[in-house]
């Protein structure tokens, strides 16, 4: 499942990554690094992102991982692209997504206005 984060956003992906509980992950097999998290304190399930990049602004590709690939060498795992455990950590995740963007809407520094402006109001 992607999410996409808007081009106005002004934090990183791997700073906001870490606000919503991932940790970065290098594959030690393919070097990729990516994001996770964990259910509990079992490698597996775990949560997995993808950063994206895409038309010039950066996509979560979001999947659940069930368990380690079967045999040393394998690329293929027990994940879950879609289904009800996905879209509720995509809903989360978008939703803090839209806190963050609320928050950032409110930091915008208000217009400095002169010495006139406070005399004459």
């Amino acid at each position: 499942m992607d999410i996409r984060l808007p081009l106005n956003f002004d934090q990183s992906p791997r700073n906001f990554l870490q606000r919503c509980g991932y940790v970065a992950f290098t594959d030690p097999n393919s070097g990729q690094q990516s994001f996770t998290r964990r259910f509990g304190r079992d490698f597996y399930p775990r949560f997995h992102i993808y950063l994206k990049d895409v038309d010039g602004s950066s996509v979560l590709s979001l999947h659940l991982d069930q368990k380690k690939p079967s045999y040393p060498g394998a690329h293929a795992h027990s994940g879950e692209y879609d289904g009800t455990v996905v879209e509720q950590e995509a809903a989360r995740i978008s939703g803090l997504l839209k806190n963050q963007l609320g928050n950032q809407a409110q930091q915008q520094p208000s217009p400095k206005r002169g010495l006139f402006h406070h005399l004459f109001r």
